[in-house]
């Protein structure tokens, strides 16, 4: 699964876009940092190996920054996403960890309208297995939700899958790339090829992926500066991708748990995050579940009542 290519959005305030682009440049060993000009105000810092790392205005940011040891409002110089190059786990995950931890020591930090997006790379994917991603996200919504704790203030960024699409997608079951796009945006009006398209608000975005950079894009991640965190969402998507990419079918039908914890370290262990090298992760995805991740039942001594009253699924 870490075969996947990916990028990452991060944004953030408390420093400003070209503090936040001389940092990347130190920490890089920059070739070159120049100013766009753009409607974005983007930074563009070219690291020695000649990818691109950019730190763009978003208007969604609530900008604040530090002053005598109070938070208070800035100005949107504050304003920060940033803006990954073409990334690969094994390589790269270290060299973005503590290219976070350098930001934040800088002063950098996340609110409630700070969000990070994961892009994932759509080449390896077929209709077969977009539709399967449409299925894993929707059946796992709620349990997904209430892992990632997303702020009330950005859910209108990052909505759940939509119920009618869900059940058009299987009742459809679109063979084609061209069949997937026209169901994506039912009941929606407007240019497709809009980049701020509506349809793109969503946990799982497909707009990326038909009118974007052939991307399938997640959004439903809060803003953090915790690099452990990242590092658990970034290995949660590629995951998932890759769960899409080679099971043969995914239902659609809801998740019922109601131990949290234990409904997820099975489903987090079935696709990939097995061992020790993926235990902060999981310990970050449980963090917020309900639940005993060890027992179905609760603890050892709920299992002995359960098989003791003919039950028989037990850790």
């Amino acid at each position: 699964m870490f075969t996947n290519k990916f990028g990452i959005e991060v944004e953030f305030t408390g420093i400003t876009r070209c503090q936040a682009a001389k940092i990347a440049a130190e920490f890089l060993g920059s070739v070159s940092l120049i100013t766009l000009g753009d409607h974005y105000d983007t930074y563009e810092v070219t690291a020695l190996d000649g990818r691109i790392w950019k730190f763009m205005y978003d208007g969604s940011i609530v900008c604040q920054r530090k002053e005598r040891g109070r938070t208070v409002t800035a100005t949107d110089e504050y304003s920060v996403e940033l803006v990954s190059p073409i990334l690969r786990y094994r390589k790269d995950i270290d060299r973005l960890q503590k290219l976070v931890r350098s930001l934040r020591k800088a002063g950098g930090f996340t609110n409630h309208s700070c969000g990070i997006h994961i892009h994932l790379d759509g080449s390896n994917h077929t209709p077969r297995s977009i539709r399967n991603f449409v299925n894993i996200i929707a059946s796992h919504n709620d349990l997904f939700y209430k892992a990632l704790q997303i702020e009330p203030e950005r859910m209108r960024y990052c909505k759940k899958m939509d119920a009618y699409l869900v059940e058009r997608m299987n009742r459809a079951k679109p063979a084609t790339f061209a069949q997937i796009e026209n169901i994506w945006y039912e009941g929606y009006r407007g240019n497709r090829s809009r980049h701020y398209h509506n349809s793109r608000y969503h946990f799982l975005n497909l707009h990326s992926f038909f009118h974007g950079h052939h991307t399938v894009e997640l959004r439903g991640f809060n803003g953090t500066f915790h690099a452990g965190k990242i590092r658990a969402y970034i290995v949660l998507a590629l995951a998932l991708n890759h769960q899409a990419i080679t099971q043969k079918s995914a239902s659609y039908r809801k998740v019922q748990e109601e131990n949290e914890k234990f409904a997820m370290r099975v489903y987090l262990n079935r696709i990939g995050f097995i061992g020790p090298e993926f235990k902060n992760c999981r310990e970050h995805l449980y963090q917020h579940l309900s639940g005993n991740a060890a027992w179905r039942y609760g603890s050892r001594e709920n299992v002995r009542s359960h098989i003791g009253n003919g039950g028989h699924d037990h850790e």
